[in-house]
Formats: C-alpha cells, structure tokens, sequence
C-alpha cells in the first residue's frame, strides 16, 4: 500500500511539473528592455564659450572709435582699461582696431549684466580674448575653418571679374587664375567668347568664404587655343604645370600690374596727350587708379631710380640680365627699400601707379629694353623654368590623367546654358485650354 502510495505522489508531482512547464512556454516572462543612456547634446561654442552660459551683446567698430570709447559704455573701470591696454601689446596691440571690425561683449545671463569676456575679431579667422574679472587673462584663438572642393566654369562676355560675379563664383579666382597664367596669357587681352573650367578649394568660416585655399586644375580657352594648369609638387614646392610637364611659369611676367587696361600702346609715333606732338612712345600705358601695387616683372637688380619733372616724373629702372632691363614711370611714390643696388624677386612691390610727371591722369608707362634698345612689351618672349624633372613624370601623368578627366565632367563654358535650352526645348509642349468669352 505504501509503495502505491509513493508512486502516485511521483505521477501527481510529475504531472504539476510538466504542466507548469507548459503554462511557461505559452505565457513567456517579458524581457526587460534596457533604457537607452540619455543624449546630452553638445553645447554651442561661439569663440570657445557656451552661449546658452551668456547674454551676448555685439558691435562694430566705428570710425575714430578707440577701445576705452567701446568698454566705458560696458561699465568697466578706466583702471582695468589701461591694464588691458599694457598687458595686450605682446599679444594684440589695441591701438590697431580696425573700423568696421566686430566685436562681443560676453555677460552674464542674469539681470545686472556683468560683463566677463571681451572679444574682438582682428579679422575673419583671428580674434583676441579678454577674460574679465579679479585677474585679466587675454590669449588669441582662431575660429575653425572648413574647407570644399568645389568646380568653377563660365564663358567672357566682359571680363574675368565680371563673368565670375554673374556665375555666382568666388571673384577672387579671377586675381588666382591671373597669377597661375601671369606667364602664358595676357589677361589684358581676352576676348569676349574665352572660357574656362577648374577645379579648386574653397575655405570657410561660420559658412562665410575666407579664400581660396588652393587650385588644383584648370583648362582655360584663349583664342581658341587650350591652355592647361595642373597644380603639382616637385621639390618640395607646388607649382603648376601643363599637359606636357612644362613650368607656366617665366621668366618675366606678362605684366607688372593687374586688372587694368592699356591706354597707349608701342609706337614710334604717337601725339602726345601733354605737348601736342608727335613723338616716339616705346612703352606700354597701363591706366589704373593712383596707388594700384606695381610689380617687378621679373628677378633683378634696380640700377635707377629717380624723378623727371619734364616727362617720367618717379621712375625706376632694373636690369634682369645681360639682355633685358625694365622701366617703370610715372609712379605716385616708390616702393619701402627701393634704391639703386637693391635686389628684387619676380612679382616683388617696388611702387605704387600715380600721374607724376607729364601725364594727364593716373597710369603706368612701362618699357622693356633688349640690349639697350627699346622693344615692345608685349612681344617679349622669355624661357620657361624648369619642368618636371624625368624622376617625377610618371606620377604627374597619373595626376594630370586623373584631372583631365575630372575636368572633362564640368560643362565647358555656355556648354551647361545650352544643354538646358536643349532639354527644355525637348519637352513636351503644354497646350492651355483657351475660356471662351461669353
């Protein structure tokens, strides 16, 4: 009886066990699901300090306006002004503000507004910081700067300048591309109908351009003959080169000014605008506003310099070489160093356009003398430097290959207006059902 016993407590315990089992699998226990960690956002940094932490007043120098006229409105004391004055000099001399800079006054975010930074931007990147408080702390910093690679096409209609605005593209190309091709164009020459593509990096900061950080390639068509530039490093140093490997860089430059127009050109006989007569004029006049930089064309030596009262007024001359030497005339004033004896580089300042002398209004008179007789300008023809060396052709192809196709994908000139006018054009047309009058 007891063995019955105990085997039917067995089955009974069997039978609880395998149906609680069963009611598990139909009704399983829910898993816990985890709480995801909480986001705390990034506060927003504005010279390195986090606005949400201040009441931010901003402002813009004035004219005539000094730093004691800014910070005295702020409430802060004539004794802390003149400390900040002597302990700023070896960081940011503050009798330099410029007008039209901004400046910030960091306060705190409370009623009595007391301020605790000062900033002042030295420009688009720099800024100098002026902690406030029991003890002054000034350090400068720089904003970040962000760059892009962006691509650039348009066809002349005027100018350089001016078809670069109505693309919508950075002008400062304009002066860019004038320097990569100083040596192989003449950019007081194009024509109406030139065009051109690139490839080039654009810096930014707080979204606003800051410049153009580098070109890296560009095919621009000049009277229907293609001009490449390829941006490569040889020695340490980039340059630019074309299709073939040779430098575009010269000798001398095409011209010792730039954006300007030539008002007189080389002549053996030309009536003079000042005397009335006709007379010999073996230069090129280039008009441009007074005090546009002149450039030395190319490395030499200045063996003149000097005023002519009846005819050049400042003038200064320079040998390049055994053949050539340039003149310069009718400058408003020269260039800080420049005397007979000194030497200067290619595209080095040596003064500024003005009308000094017979010269009826601002402009360059500049010669070119080829064994001490006087030649046109504009038809100097000069070496080229150095090409890419045998050493470094195989990885110039393999960049020059790889930007040529690069290039090849930005519509060349107009070529992007008339793939649109052709796609519209191709459309079909939309008849408008036309209301009868009653």
């Amino acid at each position: 009886m007891k063995k019955y016993w105990v085997e039917g407590v067995f089955v009974v315990v069997g039978i609880a066990l395998i149906t609680w089992i069963f009611i598990q699998k139909q009704n399983p226990k829910p898993q816990e699901i985890a709480e995801e960690p909480e986001i705390i956002a990034e506060p927003v940094l504005k010279f390195g300090l986090p606005v949400d932490s201040f009441y931010i007043e901003a402002g813009t120098i004035k004219r005539n306006q000094y730093l004691s006229d800014i910070l005295l409105k702020q409430g802060v004391s004539y004794q802390t002004i003149d400390e900040i004055a002597r302990k700023s000099k070896p960081i940011f001399d503050v009798r330099r503000i410029k007008q039209d800079n901004n400046y910030y006054f960091f306060c705190t975010p409370d009623s009595n507004r007391v301020t605790q930074y000062f900033i002042y931007e030295i420009d688009p990147i720099e800024y100098v910081v002026y902690q406030l408080g029991d003890s002054l702390n000034i350090y400068k910093g720089e904003k970040p700067i962000t760059s892009e690679i962006k691509t650039a096409t348009g066809t002349i209609s005027s100018s350089l300048w001016n078809t670069m605005k109505a693309n919508n593209i950075n002008p400062v190309l304009a002066i860019e591309l004038s320097e990569i091709y100083a040596w192989t164009i003449d950019f007081f020459g194009i024509q109406k109908g030139d065009k051109f593509r690139l490839i080039y990096e654009e810096s930014f900061v707080d979204s606003v351009s800051v410049g153009i950080s580098a070109i890296y390639a560009c095919q621009f068509q000049h009277a229907n003959t293609d001009f490449f530039a390829f941006q490569f490093e040889q020695d340490s140093i980039n340059s630019f080169f074309n299709e073939k490997g040779e430098s575009l860089k010269k000798a001398f430059l095409k011209a010792p000014l730039k954006f300007s127009r030539i008002s007189s050109g080389f002549s053996n006989a030309r009536y003079h605008p000042v005397l009335k007569i006709t007379r010999p004029h073996h230069g090129i006049d280039y008009a441009a506003p007074t005090g546009t930089p002149v450039m030395s064309i190319g490395d030499g030596v200045v063996t003149r310099k000097g005023y002519q009262a009846g005819g050049g007024g400042n003038y200064i001359y320079i040998k390049h070489n055994s053949v050539y030497t340039t003149c310069y005339m009718h400058l408003h004033n020269f260039a800080k160093g420049m005397a007979p004896g000194v030497r200067v580089s290619q595209g080095q300042l040596i003064g500024y356009v003005g009308k000094t002398g017979l010269a009826t209004g601002p402009h360059l008179d500049f010669r070119v003398f080829k064994n001490g007789s006087p030649i046109n300008p504009l038809r100097v023809e000069a070496p080229p430097v150095e090409p890419v060396s045998e050493a470094n052709q195989t990885a110039y192809n393999h960049l020059k290959d790889s930007m040529t196709m690069r290039l090849q994908t930005i519509p060349f000139g107009d070529e992007q207006m008339a793939a649109q006018a052709k796609m519209q054009a191709s459309l079909p047309k939309v008849e408008t059902a036309v209301k009868p009058a009653n």
